[in-house]
């Protein structure tokens, strides 16, 4: 998860200064809320009775599944037989799936949906289980084989691609007995990130803070974002002090964990036969580690640019120094307004009206069909999430009348485009996208929506606190994602060359990041060098990198789209939202226009934030 979406989930238990409308926002029960703001789930099932039908038809497909187990190599038909009968499976599950897990995030307090929930989980491991032959029975295809059932069967060629991302991976494929070696080391391999969770959201504590008023406000990982946002800056500095004074008391337990994540990538990299645990990492998406020294190198050479935003930033906060926990509270105070859920939907309409008659037409469809659950009730998920689902995306919001709400909607509503256009326009197997492109279409609406917002406004308090709003997407992920990448990166390094990680040298990594990506204009407070400690993460396999990799191919995206017009759109819409997976994701985006195996997306990205700190400071004169 990004700064950006903690800050959303935060942000909005923050007290708005200027009101709500009159528009209802949460409901005491799931059963108050209006059928309008719901979304419908009657497009997957009519009733509970009708889901239970199909958990018994998912169920009857175990034993037909069983019948391919040792065939697929025996015939081009049998081949074809199979990943057909996967297709159907597919399907289903998609829509046995969303039905439970969507039902459940309505209310987590009603207990059947939960019940629902358990059982679809048990399922899929069911499923998965049954269908794990066969991987390794295709890695034993060889390629001379294979190459005849195309020509004997033609109707195998949609498969083409997904059996050669599976070939692909053959050279770091073991031995039977060698595999099921590591297969049994698997828990050992989820220890770090599980001992992780349990210490940082479990046995870590925090000391309250006081506001003005004497108040008591507590400091947690829910409360920390908005404790920096507020505008007292005691409550900010005494909320910093507290949690990384737990954070402290935890170091040296901390680092171990941390040194425990990076010896497990590291060894099953080794016995994998990667050059590097990198390169096993980004090998499950098809991505060149190039793209992630590219990110690296392209951010430092624009380092002036944020040290320009640093001067900025301690400028209009008009403080003497500026500190660490300085960096979150908004540089434009009392400009926040209402906007109602109406006036979101005509924004979002607006802005996205550059990307065609038809996507509009797309936007209009989820907004009257239902496709968004949209306000608060007791019970119901927290956050905001888009979920591809072949009948219809569905899409869940936690609705406030505030701009971070609005910029989630468009957010959420270019997922949801995404995957309806890659259902459609891509078989079953080549319609998911993967996540190293999954943030674009989401990051180049909210773009999209922020020039049209900046063009719009005549008030220049309201464009200065958009571009405020701007520059911060900027800051924490771009800039802050990638410097958490190096991080990582250089972790991983350590223990490759045999260096020890321990609490003093993770430390001393760290600092030197903080100086190196923020510069000498702000107070390099002690504690932040703590701050790798809370960050989860480290424990994602080299996953971070792609919020900054996937916001710059965005900026890069909404930027062609505004200056080039049709050719970019047509581009945009049929070589990118209708690709899914149909080739690599490198150059699905470079088919779209953005070449990300050159560090120009992310250059353009950061020339815009350098303009955008140029403006901001001629606006705040």
């Amino acid at each position: 998860m990004t700064d950006k979406m903690i800050d959303y989930n935060m942000k909005r238990l923050i007290k708005e200064k200027n009101g709500m409308s009159n528009q209802q926002n949460s409901y005491e029960k799931r059963s108050d809320v209006p059928k309008e703001y719901t979304w419908a789930m009657e497009d997957l099932y009519a009733s509970d009775a009708e889901w239970q039908k199909d958990l018994e038809k998912v169920r009857s497909l175990l034993p037909q599944i069983e019948t391919f187990r040792g065939q697929l190599g025996k015939s081009a038909d049998s081949l074809l037989a199979f990943l057909k009968l996967q297709d159907d499976i597919v399907v289903l599950m998609d829509k046995f799936a969303n039905y439970a897990l969507r039902k459940a995030d309505e209310n987590t307090k009603n207990t059947t949906y939960q019940g629902y929930k358990d059982q679809t989980m048990s399922v899929c491991v069911e499923i998965s289980s049954a269908l794990s032959f066969a991987e390794p029975e295709i890695l034993e295809l060889p390629d001379a084989v294979l190459n005849t059932f195309y020509e004997k069967q033609p109707a195998l060629l949609p498969y083409k691609r997904s059996l050669n991302d599976i070939l692909r991976k053959k050279a770091h494929i073991l031995s039977d007995a060698e595999e099921k070696i590591l297969a049994a080391a698997g828990d050992l391999a989820q220890s770090p990130e599980d001992i992780f969770g349990l210490l940082n959201d479990a046995d870590m504590t925090y000391e309250s803070v006081s506001d003005i008023e004497g108040n008591r406000l507590a400091v947690t990982h829910a409360s920390f974002i908005p404790l920096m946002q507020n505008y007292d800056r005691n409550v900010r500095k005494d909320a910093f002090d507290s949690l990384y004074k737990t954070y402290d008391e935890h170091k040296n337990t901390s680092a171990a964990i941390l040194s425990a994540q990076m010896k497990q990538l590291n060894f099953f990299a080794k016995m994998r036969k990667y050059n590097s645990p990198l390169e096993a990492a980004l090998d499950q998406t098809n991505v060149n580690p190039q793209v992630y020294y590219n990110l690296i190198e392209a951010v430092h050479e624009n380092m002036e640019s944020m040290y320009k935003y640093v001067r900025l930033r301690k400028k209009l906060l008009k403080v003497d120094e500026l500190h660490m926990y300085d960096l979150y509270v908004p540089m434009v105070s009392n400009a926040e307004r209402s906007i109602s859920f109406a006036e979101t939907k005509e924004n979002i309409r607006e802005a996205l009206a550059v990307l065609g008659e038809d996507y509009v037409a797309l936007l209009d469809e989820g907004f009257r069909s239902r496709w968004i659950d949209i306000y608060e009730n007791t019970g119901k998920r927290s956050g905001a999430y888009s979920c591809g689902c072949r009948v219809h995306p569905y899409v869940l919001l936690n609705y406030k009348d505030n701009l971070d709400s609005e910029f989630t909607t468009v957010h959420e509503m270019g997922h949801a485009l995404h995957s309806y256009l890659s259902n459609k326009h891509q078989p079953i197997a080549d319609a998911d996208y993967v996540i190293f492109v999954a943030e674009v279409a989401s990051t180049c609406n909210e773009a999209l929506l922020m020039q049209h917002l900046l063009k719009k406004t005549t008030d220049k308090k309201e464009r200065a606190y958009l571009i405020n709003y701007f520059l911060e997407q900027f800051r924490t992920t771009l800039y802050r994602q990638t410097m958490f990448a190096e991080f990582e990166l250089k972790m991983s390094q350590m223990v490759q060359n045999g260096e020890s990680i321990n609490s003093e040298s993770a430390c001393k990594v760290y600092h030197e990041l903080i100086d190196l990506y923020f510069g000498k204009d702000i107070v390099h407070d002690a504690k932040i060098d703590l701050e790798w400690a809370r960050i989860p993460h480290f424990f994602y396999n080299f996953y971070v990198y792609q919020y900054a990799t996937g916001f710059s191919a965005a900026i890069a995206l909404s930027q062609k789209i505004l200056k080039e017009g049709a050719p970019a759109v047509k581009a945009y819409k049929e070589n990118f939202l209708s690709a899914g997976r149909s080739k690599d994701p490198v150059s699905i985006l470079k088919d779209a226009g953005v070449d990300m195996s050159t560090k120009t997306p992310v250059e353009e990205a950061l020339k815009l934030f350098d303009s955008l700190i140029d403006e901001m400071e001629e606006l705040m004169r």
